[in-house]
Order: C-alpha cells, then structure tokens, then sequence
C-alpha cells in the first residue's frame, strides 16, 4: 500500500515507519521534511492544498494515518487556541483532502482524553457520551465530530453512500509508551531512581498504558483487514497499579521499592494545604496521581479477530524503563 502519515517524525510516527516500511511505501507529512530511512518523500502542508498543489501530482494514496497534533501539555502552559488550531485545523485539512483522494483508509489517532477526563464506574467503552475537560480533550472530540459530520454531509449530498468504499477509524489510544518516548513514565522514574519513597501507596489505584508495540500492530490490522469503520478505544490487556509501576521500575534497577503506605485521610489533608500553599501536592495532582482510569480494548480486539494483545502491559512497560538508561 502506499500510505500518507502526517508527523511522521515524532514518537508514534518513528515506530510506525519501522514496523510498516517492509511491507508498505511510506510517504510522511510533516512541518519539516527531513530524509528518513523507509520513508520515500516527505511532504509539507501546503502540498495537500489542491490550489498550491494540484492533487493529480501527488502520489495516489491507498490509506492516511493523522498524528500530527499538539500533545497534551500536563504543564497547562499552552495556549487553548494552539489545542484548536493543530488538533481540529489540521485534522479537517488532511480529512478534507483524503474525502477527494483515492485512500480509501483514514486513521485519525484521538485519545481517551476526547471521551473522558475521568473514568466514572469500573472501565472506559466506546459506549460513553464524550464529556473531555480541557482544551486538549475539546480539541480532539471537535477533529471527531468533524470526521463524522463530514461523512454525513457527504453521504446526503447523494442521497447515497459515497464514501461506503473509504472505511475511517477514530483510535482513541490511553497513554502511549515505549522506548524513545519521555513522557509521565519517565518523571516517575526519575523520582524511583532518586530514592525517593513514593508516600501514596495507600491508593491501590489501576490505569491503562498502550505500548507502542500493540499500537503498531492494531494500525497494521486496520491498514490490512476488513475492520468496520468506527471509533475504538486502544490500550494493553492489563491495567497496572502506580504502585506495581514502582514495583517494576526498582525491579530493573536491582532496587528495594520504597512505598510508604500513608493514611490516605492525612494525605487529602496534605494535598488541600498544598493547594493553599502553592506546594507540589496539591488536591488536583493528588487526583491524577491516584485515580483509576481503565480502558476496555474490548472492542478492537472483536473487530481484529484476537483474543489478546501481543505484547503483555508489564512486559511493555519493563522494554520502556530499560530505555531510560539507555
């Protein structure tokens, strides 16, 4: 196939040329465009503008995969409009342009973050009314809802289906892991590796991870077999505890773990001076650092034919926290 993927330099982009370029010609859309080993040419923006571009010149695309966006800034230092105009304006530029090209798949890379802040009962489906807080979250559910309204406009303006030949997924991945990335895993890591004892073992918490060897599979399984279009929420099999992620992080470092078990009751307490204080732990982070936050991948699975993930979330995350030494 050849297969269009926009940020083809960042982290997600990097994995997908390697575990695609065999197999298929690649091609990237990037804001730079330098040469990358498996990855024929890389295009700019303004090349998928039919006015400065023409469409005819360009190669003839069988699939698109959308990364390009703005992460999520856990900081808040980033402006609401930047979220807007890279996660939506783009989304519906390069959508816009797969609509009148011959790809018939798009894969648009959403996050959990779209349907949900929080996870409300025991784990996050496909079934939940989108309820995002934050720009981030906004941004990503407005790309969603313009993908679908597309379509719909699309197929009225026939009165037929005209885009029944393209097939579109809205993957909703949890956090994203794996070698070469320096997110929330890794400051965590930092602070094990430091010694520090982590004082919220009291909060048996469990979240979903997605490492980025799954990730490049499921893709692999959209690009290559009949999957119904759809929104699918992406993560490992396992959910994992903060507490079995210190376990697993002092394990590769030949270290005891040192977990105290506060009383969660005075913890709150600390965290509600915090916020008085301006200190580190406030209520706020108390929250995101011992919520639950589970993901079904359920549904995925079902549409891929698979029973189970390839790669199991410990032996993930383990390949992740051996990296940060590297």
């Amino acid at each position: 196939m050849n297969i269009l993927i926009t940020g083809i330099h960042g982290f997600v982009g990097s994995n997908l040329v390697v575990a695609l370029k065999e197999q298929h010609s690649l091609y990237g859309l990037d804001i730079v465009a330098p040469e990358k080993e498996g990855v024929i040419k890389t295009f700019s923006w303004k090349d998928v503008e039919p006015a400065s571009f023409p469409m005819q010149e360009l190669p003839k695309f069988d699939a698109i995969i959308h990364l390009a966006g703005k992460a999520h800034d856990t900081k808040n230092q980033s402006a609401a409009q930047v979220y807007f105009d890279i996660n939506t304006g783009l989304t519906q530029k390069i959508f816009d342009f797969f609509v009148e090209s011959s790809a018939r798949k798009f894969i648009f890379f959403s996050s959990v973050k779209a349907a949900a802040d929080c996870v409300v009962g025991d784990i996050l489906t496909e079934d939940i009314v989108p309820s995002p807080v934050g720009p981030y979250g906004e941004s990503k559910i407005k790309a969603e809802e313009y993908i679908l309204g597309r379509l719909k406009v699309e197929n009225e303006k026939l009165k037929v289906s005209s885009c029944d030949d393209k097939e579109v997924y809205i993957l909703r991945p949890c956090m994203i892991h794996g070698p070469g990335n320096k997110g929330n895993l890794n400051l965590l890591y930092n602070v094990v590796k430091k010694g520090i004892p982590w004082p919220l073992g009291a909060f048996d918490n469990r979240r979903s991870f997605t490492s980025i060897d799954n990730l490049c599979y499921v893709v692999e399984g959209l690009l290559t077999k009949g999957v119904a279009s759809g929104i699918y929420h992406m993560g490992d099999d396992e959910a994992l505890s903060t507490n079995e992620l210190i376990a697993l992080m002092c394990e590769v470092l030949g270290r005891k773990p040192h977990i105290w078990k506060v009383n969660k009751r005075i913890m709150e307490s600390c965290a509600g001076l915090g916020a008085l204080l301006h200190l580190p732990l406030n209520s706020e982070r108390l929250r995101k650092l011992t919520e639950n936050y589970v993901v079904s991948n359920a549904k995925i699975k079902a549409a891929l034919g698979i029973e189970k993930m390839p790669v199991k979330a410990e032996d993930g995350i383990v390949k992740t926290i051996k990296s940060f030494s590297d």
